[in-house]
């Protein structure tokens, strides 16, 4: 059995047969999108699907029944992840998806292509308004994907079309902004019910509210003004009482909204926000029919009160947002932190509160640089203790982790 509170390094697969059966309460992990990011090694893999199904087997066993499984994918080839879970054994029960606004367009320009073939020059005309992100070639800062070196001296120019095929095509590309990656919500079956998995395993849910996204200008400054409402019956946030009719009207959780299956990063926020505009949430009312209250999940009657946060900001407010810091991945520049993939902490950390009960065990099987044990660290800090077990089979990774694991502790 592997020790709490450490990252291994070897081969995921065979440190997982380490693990006990049924010893873990959840899983958070960013695995490779097999794209061949960068040239890296760790994200070329002959047969995706089989790697991840392998993997997927060993989760499956190591996990207590009800324990959730969160992974991030590419969108290339998240189909073969989520199949190959679902395969293995696995309840595919939702799919989280995170948004950000710091995507970089690796689109081939077609009309150019066209040029280029013919031998054409393109008369230049200005220069791109990302100009001045241009990789330094110097210092070897070249963007690379799937091993095609990005053209920094051209690409970045703004040029005419020369021949009659270029003219024809221009503004054609092949692919579009990366600006959402999916994170896979999956969970290994359940004995009996909920209330009887949960109580003998301690798992099986979702900490819903833990992870409700704040409604008050004091947590969140996306809210324009405090809550508001106007229900006759004189209640105060989260209580209930008989109306009229007798059926029981209530406010909502004042900890906040529901959390949705919609992450965004502040970037994204923003061009949300600016898109919606400003918004108003509705005022309470008395329903006169029959319906849903979307809210909690169950029916309305003619009567009830349908309650709202009478709030004041832009739509990105009703979706989680997690913060992103420049010197996160460095430690403020303590740690020369090479890997290029790494996810914002606080999203982790929101991500591990969700399927993660108190003093539970989180195994991350690509921990990468270790921002999953540094969110955990962080959570046990924070009065919600976590232990975490991290696999990692790239050694400049895996000395990345231990450096930042030593500064957070």
């Amino acid at each position: 059995m592997l020790e709490s509170n450490k990252i291994y390094l070897g081969d995921n697969l065979e440190l997982l047969k380490q693990l006990d059966e049924n010893s873990i309460h959840s899983i958070v992990s960013d695995f490779p999108y097999n794209l061949g990011f960068m040239g890296k090694k760790w994200d070329t893999i002959t047969n995706y699907y089989e790697w991840c199904y392998t993997r997927a087997v060993e989760s499956l066993r190591v996990l207590k029944p009800g324990g959730y499984c969160l992974i991030f994918g590419g969108t290339r080839t998240h189909h073969r992840l989520v199949c190959a879970f679902e395969d293995a054994g696995f309840m595919i029960k939702d799919e989280i998806q995170w948004i950000y606004g710091s995507g970089f367009p690796k689109s081939y320009n077609i009309s150019k292509g066209f040029d280029k073939k013919a031998g054409a020059e393109r008369e230049v005309v200005g220069e791109s308004p990302y100009a001045s992100r241009r990789p330094n070639v110097m210092n070897g800062d070249v963007l690379m994907m799937n091993k095609t070196k990005w053209d920094c001296t051209n690409d970045l120019n703004i040029t005419l079309p020369s021949t009659d095929l270029a003219k024809q095509w221009d503004g054609w590309g092949t692919a579009l902004k990366p600006a959402q990656e999916p994170i896979m919500v999956a969970q290994k079956p359940i004995e009996k019910n909920y209330c009887y998995n949960v109580e003998k395993y301690g798992v099986g849910g979702l900490n819903i509210d833990v992870c409700r996204v704040k409604f008050s200008k004091n947590d969140d400054p996306r809210i324009g003004k405090d809550y508001k409402h106007n229900a006759k019956a004189g209640l105060e946030i989260g209580s209930s009482k008989e109306n009229s009719n007798g059926k029981s009207q209530s406010l909502h959780n004042s900890e906040g909204r529901f959390p949705a299956n919609i992450i965004f990063d502040k970037a994204a926020a923003d061009v949300l926000d600016e898109q919606s505009g400003i918004l108003k949430s509705g005022s309470n009312c008395v329903r006169s029919h029959e319906g849903f209250f979307l809210e909690h999940g169950k029916l309305g009657k003619a009567g009830d009160v349908q309650t709202t946060y009478g709030d004041i900001g832009g739509a990105s407010r009703f979706f989680y947002c997690a913060k992103a810091n420049k010197k996160d991945k460095t430690e403020n520049s303590v740690v020369n932190n090479t890997h290029p993939t790494v996810k914002p902490t606080d999203l982790i950390k929101y991500l591990v509160r969700l399927v993660t009960p108190k003093n539970g065990i989180c195994l991350d099987l690509c921990e990468g640089s270790g921002t999953h044990a540094k969110a955990c660290i962080q959570l046990t800090k924070e009065d919600y203790p976590v232990n975490y077990i991290g696999l990692e089979n790239d050694e400049e990774s895996f000395n990345i982790s231990n450096k930042r694991i030593t500064v957070n502790q």
